[in-house]
């Protein structure tokens, strides 16, 4: 017993010596840069004079006299909105159509797959093409069914911010598609079988098993969806730059531009850390109301 305690011991000093360099690693760059921020945002500092301590003016100024912070809250909860809405339904469509093993669903699987594996700056970059006004695929076809005069998808204040909200949808199905396939694989088969012998048809079938047996994945897809949302960044910066007239300037973009731009880094890092309250809120608000419509 005495060797094996010994044998034990080594093995735990072992692990956490190959550990450590990752535990530095993330103390350092991660925890200290998270906490620096939050003392950063109490200064005024542009990187290249000395800071100089602003005490609260920052959040004040944040809430009080930036109409550019108002617009750029409301794009991002309009995005967040509609692109939790719009993943949410259209990867719980694919995967029911997608969960049966008949023939090419391995194919269309993949295919639907794809754009979550693929680079979101190359992605951005093709989307930029499809939504040219003047020779883009979408507008284009638009064109062929009647449409005599297409949006100009990126240089209209309304409907640039639906433009990237159509890509970030399209660019997250698959991703969220196979999230759901692998709840709908749990569910077991008996529950569906009793179902059919009481008469339930497929509706009854979905309303009253796949949905409630589904919340915990489904809870889990709208959490991560808001987090993702919230968070936006590349489809905006590389498609609209945040324009035109600040209609695609979502918080992180607004943080970015403020930061390293403008060089308010202080002003960008109070932003920051009000912007993580605001997904904080609302994860802690999705929690609690969780016990009302999660079933486990």
């Amino acid at each position: 017993m005495l060797r094996k305690s010994t044998l034990a011991k080594k093995q735990h000093r072992a692990a956490l010596l190959f550990l450590m360099p990752h535990f530095i690693g993330f103390f350092v760059f991660v925890i200290l840069s998270i906490a620096a921020t939050f003392v950063i945002s109490f200064y005024d500092w542009n990187m290249i004079n000395p800071a100089k301590f602003v005490g609260a003016d920052n959040y004040v100024k944040l809430f009080t006299n930036d109409s550019i912070a108002v617009k750029t809250g409301i794009n991002t909860l309009v995005y967040t909105f509609f692109t939790v809405i719009f993943i949410v339904a259209f990867s719980l469509l694919a995967a029911l159509g997608l969960s049966k093993d008949i023939k090419g669903t391995v194919f269309f699987r993949t295919v639907y797959f794809l754009p979550a594996v693929a680079s979101l700056v190359a992605v951005s970059l093709v989307w930029l093409f499809i939504y040219n006004t003047d020779h883009g695929l979408l507008n284009h076809v638009l064109r062929f069914i009647g449409i005599v005069h297409p949006p100009a998808w990126l240089s209209s204040s309304k409907w640039s911010l639906s433009a990237v909200i159509i890509m970030s949808v399209w660019g997250q199905i698959g991703f969220f598609m196979i999230i759901f396939i692998a709840g709908l694989k749990n569910i077991p088969r008996e529950l569906y079988e009793a179902a059919r012998i009481d008469g339930a048809n497929s509706w009854q079938s979905f309303w009253r098993i796949t949905l409630p047996l589904l919340s915990p994945t489904t809870f889990f897809v709208v959490i991560m969806c808001i987090i993702n949302s919230f968070q936006v960044f590349e489809q905006a910066f590389i498609m609209t730059q945040g324009g035109p007239n600040f209609s695609t300037t979502t918080a992180v973009l607004y943080i970015y531009n403020t930061g390293f731009k403008f060089h308010k880094m202080g002003y960008a890092s109070s932003i920051g850390w009000v912007l993580f309250l605001c997904i904080f809120v609302v994860t802690l608000i999705q929690m609690r109301l969780q016990k009302k419509w999660v079933h486990y």
